[in-house]
């Protein structure tokens, strides 16, 4: 009923930056959390970025000072600014929400498709 989409990974030199986008559509009355994690090969997914609804937000401390994580309530749109890339950024880049299909509803989890990122020159 939720689709994630992500756009705006690629390949890139170390020191460049990426801007990634996650829309949702659907069944989308609100969205509480949002957030970024990442997975790179022969490792677990990890949380890069979280935001909530009211904009406070939490950053790994692997990527803080470099990523920036922010959100368009409006467009149902998260989006993560990355800046100073490096070759250990390298993974596929999942959206995940918090989606509410109605007001009062329970929450229900979704994730995106997966955007890579590949940080190498």
């Amino acid at each position: 009923q939720v689709q994630l989409v992500e756009s705006g990974g690629g390949s890139v030199q170390p020191g460049g930056s990426l801007r990634l986008s996650c829309a949702a559509s659907g069944s989308v009355f609100s969205i509480d959390a949002m957030a970024w994690y990442r997975q790179a090969p022969g490792k677990q997914r990890e949380l890069v970025a979280r935001i909530t609804s009211g904009g406070s937000t939490n950053v790994a401390d692997s990527v803080k000072g470099r990523f920036t994580i922010s959100r368009d309530n409006a467009k149902n749109t998260v989006y993560l600014q990355q800046n100073s890339l490096k070759p250990e950024d390298t993974a596929v880049y999942y959206c995940n929400a918090d989606v509410a299909y109605y007001r009062g509803s329970y929450l229900h989890n979704y994730w995106g498709q997966g955007t890579q990122v590949t940080v190498s020159s």
